[in-house]
């Protein structure tokens, strides 16, 4: 899940008809070039907003972010009761209830907490209070790679100890034990609901991959039920054990990160390939059960790749009635969504209602010629808004 756009914050503000109180710090505006403006914020400073409350009755109040520098910028008005008033008309029918929304948030990879821990520690505060308190914009989902990622300094697992089924050499990295979990502490005790905390393996150790490598094209060896799969699946399991022992608990976990992109990307990535067949069995013989089994109430999201192999991906895991009882929901990523219309979505909806659909990974810039960071970047905000938007 990649960072909101400042038009997706604006709607999630209007949905929640958010007033202003005495107290906010206002946007300090520094220009990086064009239309990229961004607030400052420091080990001193940063711009605030004040909690949220509902407004007077019939009132309301306008947050705006705009092309020209305004940064949730409040104004407030009242409801119009004649039919005939100039302007813009609203009708909202109470009765008529569509999504849901499970939250807003982002990814604990080992970069960001590694470029978040180079900060000072003041600035580190003025950060994270940005992101997850009621001062700031109150992310409430956090996704965390199982070990490393393409967001790694180097490739790693837990139990790099070849042909351990038992997984007595299951370690957590330093760069869990040292840098995420401290930050996930420090994130929830400025956050006023529990975070709801997202885990998704990008590759098993390099004994269990056909290619013995945890980076690379590879596939878990052997088929459904046995004992790689078995071991897999209980990898899982130690996973959740271990970051419970420092308080950490997860909402979720994905039975794999982008599945079917390990046929795409490029050989230094920790990727393993399944299909949805092979997800089913997989779920069906190893990971559903061995959830089931364990003391965590952690749910089980299927597919955590682009909406593309919709309704398909489905069709295959949800279509089996065992496989549909352990899986609450599927996973999204949004970089092929320019080519295969929303109505993907509605389709899987309708096909399987008891089952929520959420946006896993997002991240601007990466399918353009402007592929590094572009400090406040307008065309990016607007990318990410349409996608909340739209979706």
């Amino acid at each position: 899940m990649g960072a909101l756009g400042v038009l997706g914050w604006l709607l999630l503000l209007l949905l929640q008809v958010v007033p202003w109180v005495t107290g906010a710090c206002p946007c300090i505006p520094k220009s990086f070039g064009q239309d990229s403006i961004v607030c400052v914020c420091n080990a001193t400073y940063c711009d605030t907003l004040d909690p949220v409350v509902l407004p007077a009755r019939g009132t309301y109040v306008k947050y705006e972010s705009s092309k020209a520098g305004k940064r949730l910028e409040r104004s407030e008005g009242s409801f119009q009761h004649s039919l005939h008033a100039p302007g813009l008309l609203l009708t909202l029918n109470v009765s008529a209830l569509y999504q849901r929304l499970k939250g807003f948030g982002g990814s604990l990879s080992d970069s960001a907490a590694l470029n978040i821990l180079a900060l000072s520690r003041p600035a580190q505060d003025q950060l994270l209070r940005s992101y997850f308190s009621e001062s700031g914009i109150e992310y409430n989902l956090l996704r965390l790679p199982m070990a490393c990622s393409d967001f790694s300094t180097h490739p790693y697992s837990y139990d790099d100890v070849p042909n351990d089924y038992e997984l007595k050499h299951f370690r957590l990295a330093e760069e869990d034990v040292t840098m995420k979990i401290p930050l996930l502490h420090r994130a929830s005790a400025m956050s006023k609901r529990p975070l709801s905390l997202i885990a998704s393996p990008w590759t098993t150790p390099a004994w269990m991959k056909s290619n013995g490598d945890v980076r690379g094209k590879g596939t878990l060896k052997g088929q459904a039920g046995d004992k790689y799969h078995k071991t897999w699946a209980n990898y899982f399991i130690k996973f959740l054990d271990e970051y419970a022992k420092h308080n950490v608990t997860f909402w979720a976990v994905t039975a794999q990160n982008e599945p079917l992109a390990a046929l795409l990307t490029p050989p230094q990535f920790p990727t393993i390939a399944f299909t949805a067949a092979s997800q089913r069995d997989f779920v069906v013989h190893d990971l559903g059960p061995a959830l089931a089994r364990s003391a965590h109430r952690t749910r089980l999201i299927i597919m955590d790749d682009q909406r593309i192999h919709l309704p398909h991906w489905a069709k295959v895991v949800l279509g089996n009635a065992t496989a549909a009882r352990y899986a609450a929901g599927v996973g999204i990523h949004w970089y092929l969504d320019s080519i295969v219309p929303a109505s993907c979505l509605d389709a899987t909806h309708k096909l399987f209602p008891d089952h929520f659909l959420l946006y896993t990974e997002a991240c601007s810039g990466v399918l353009t010629l402007r592929f590094s960071v572009s400090l406040g970047c307008w065309e990016r905000g607007v990318h990410y808004s349409h996608s909340i938007l739209t979706v």
